[in-house]
């Protein structure tokens, strides 16, 4: 939820604390596994024991064969619970789970990276193509994806209004070129993320999208939210078509308005089923402090 204050250190933690509780998460399962194992060891010796008691003995032989079947049942529902894999809630979604990384859904066939290219983005832009590539990495394999900066401009104009095929080599590659990419940027994802999903949301099923950002330059949050909602959303489940998430990437040159940026992608994505992350500045010793109140969403 938008809960209106600056991204600080406390809200950088959060991406910490959901790799954490995901670790957690894993050993319990292996520790669930590890009993669910020692069960079916204990079930596969009483199987043993019960078909050699039902191969010496004919008085009680059709107790024998009943508790035989019984426990190749129970045997065969426990390796079936140690074989299903941890999964939680797709958010907006009752039915459907899907694996989460880091509180990051991967079920995402199609991604679509939008990226500030503005001057203090640029200033960071190792980072920038670094995260995008840890992205990528909890993807590790998608039907396509797509980079555009937050005008709506493309990294590699001939796959305009299409996908770019994914394989490793294609990822490295488009990776290498976003190194020398210089386009025109206005601080303002509305632009990018209005035209991915005019080109792209109605014909693409299970679509994510990465917002890439550190400043929010637009007049107001309104516009920007209901332009989205009109775009995104279905209205027949009143759901929506395509997951936005936010990267927000503090920034010490614009600490006075990365709140912004943080304020309206913490609101697009809690309403478009998504996550937002802020990541801290490269520099250990900055600390981010207070230097006004954040409006919420007008």
């Amino acid at each position: 939820d938008v809960d209106g204050g600056v991204p600080d250190v406390s809200q950088v933690s959060d991406l910490l604390n959901s790799v954490i509780t995901a670790e957690s998460e894993a050993a319990q399962a292996e520790d669930r596994n590890q009993e669910l194992r020692q069960q079916i060891n204990t079930q596969q010796n009483r199987l043993s024991i019960a078909t050699e008691m039902s191969s010496g003995s004919d008085q009680n032989q059709s107790a024998l064969e009943q508790e035989l079947d019984q426990k190749k049942a129970e045997l065969a529902t426990l390796q079936s619970q140690a074989s299903k894999p941890i999964v939680q809630n797709q958010p907006g979604a009752t039915s459907e789970k899907v694996v989460e990384v880091g509180g990051i859904p991967v079920d995402s066939e199609y991604i679509i990276f939008i990226v500030d290219t503005s001057g203090s983005m640029l200033a960071i832009w190792d980072r920038v193509i670094q995260q995008i590539e840890n992205i990528l990495d909890i993807h590790p394999e998608v039907q396509g994806f797509q980079i555009m900066n937050d005008m709506g401009n493309y990294l590699i104009s001939r796959y305009s209004g299409k996908w770019i095929p994914d394989n490793p080599s294609r990822r490295k590659s488009v990776l290498n070129r976003m190194r020398s990419w210089l386009s025109f940027s206005n601080s303002s994802p509305k632009e990018g993320i209005t035209s991915a999903l005019r080109t792209y949301v109605r014909k693409t099923k299970k679509l994510s999208i990465y917002v890439f950002g550190d400043d929010y330059s637009g007049p107001s949050y309104d516009d920007v939210l209901d332009r989205i909602s009109s775009i995104n959303l279905n209205p027949i489940t009143n759901e929506p078509r395509a997951r936005i998430h936010g990267i927000g990437f503090l920034n010490r040159e614009i600490i006075t308005t990365n709140d912004r940026f943080a304020v309206l992608m913490r609101e697009v994505a809690r309403q478009n089923g998504g996550a937002f992350i802020a990541l801290p500045n490269s520099n250990p010793n900055l600390r981010y402090e207070k230097t006004d109140e954040a409006k919420p969403p007008e």
